[in-house]
């Protein structure tokens, strides 16, 4: 195929075979057939491939047709390569289109040597989908790090991150009574989510470890937070949630686009706020016993091992 590819080229194509230069200019020499040798397929008959032994006619290992063929064929990765464009119809998602795709060249069995990719929109949301857990993990560990660091503790930080599972329930809530899909703008606002919601525990952790400084028992201290943070809690998650309702009620042009936004953060505003005030004391006391425990099994090996 090589030499046939190089025969046709030679005899059909154009190619340098020398440079003139002169003073001012430099002029290419390209070799090429006689135009007339090259008016028509029956010009074929006329290449002969050069052998060892001599030339072979073409026609003695390859033939013509008259065909249909495309006037160009599209490649990717050096494959060709067809485009096929749809569009969704009214309430059928992107996720839900993909996977009826594959479903469908699964059925029909396509051979091993033919393969299908997305692009576009379809690839940026599968790319998207594929590393939002990741995205979401690191989100959660740099918080961990950097609340560590702040309270110069490895299990207080576990206390403020337990109201982010409301936060993410609550949004997918809202999304699913909605009816709205869980675009790359909703993934955004699981992000602002992670940020507003663990505010609310801040304030009465916070609060309440200032307090057991002081003396105070764990349990009366987190009380103590819960009565004394409640209007400050209420005050910015009530500001949070009425920015993001006008995302929600707004109407006219891309406003599909935003309303996942405000949908999932107002859903996830309102739930983080009735749990976090009861689940935040309970997870607050039991993460204090086990560090308790944990100090004291600590220390008791300690005196042991310096026994």
């Amino acid at each position: 195929p090589d030499i046939i590819d190089q025969t046709l080229g030679n005899a059909f194509g154009q190619s340098v075979v020398s440079t003139i230069y002169t003073q001012r200019n430099q002029y290419r020499v390209v070799m090429e057939v006689d135009p007339r040798y090259a008016q028509g397929p029956e010009a074929l008959k006329d290449v002969y491939i050069a052998t060892p032994n001599g030339g072979v006619p073409l026609a003695a290992i390859a033939r013509y047709d008259y065909s249909n063929a495309p006037l160009s064929v599209n490649h990717q990765g050096q494959f060709a390569a067809s485009t096929i464009s749809f569009n969704l119809p009214e309430g059928v998602s992107l996720s839900q289109a993909s996977a009826a795709i594959d479903d469908t060249m699964a059925r029909i069995g396509v051979p091993a040597t033919v393969y299908g990719s997305f692009q576009g929109t379809a690839r940026s949301f599968q790319t998207t989908l594929a590393r939002q857990p990741w995205l979401i993990l690191a989100a959660i560990l740099t918080m961990y790090i950097v609340l560590g660091m702040l309270y110069e503790s490895t299990v207080h930080p576990l206390t403020i991150l337990s109201t982010l599972p409301s936060a993410g329930l609550g949004a997918l809530l809202a999304l699913l009574a909605f009816k709205a899909e869980f675009t790359v703008i909703a993934l955004i606002a699981v992000f602002l989510l992670i940020g507003l919601v663990k505010k609310n525990a801040i304030l009465m952790v916070d609060f309440a470890l200032e307090r057991e400084r002081g003396g105070m028992a764990p349990q009366q201290a987190i009380y103590e937070a819960c009565l004394l943070r409640f209007r400050p809690i209420m005050m910015t998650t009530m500001a949070a949630l009425l920015g993001a309702l006008p995302l929600v009620l707004r109407r006219g042009d891309g406003a599909e686009l935003r309303q996942p936004l405000g949908i999932a953060i107002v859903g996830g505003l309102i739930l983080s706020q009735l749990l976090t005030l009861y689940t935040t004391p309970v997870v607050y006391l039991y993460v204090d016993r086990f560090n308790n425990w944990w100090m004291r099994t600590v220390r008791r090996k300690r005196a042991q091992a310096a026994a």
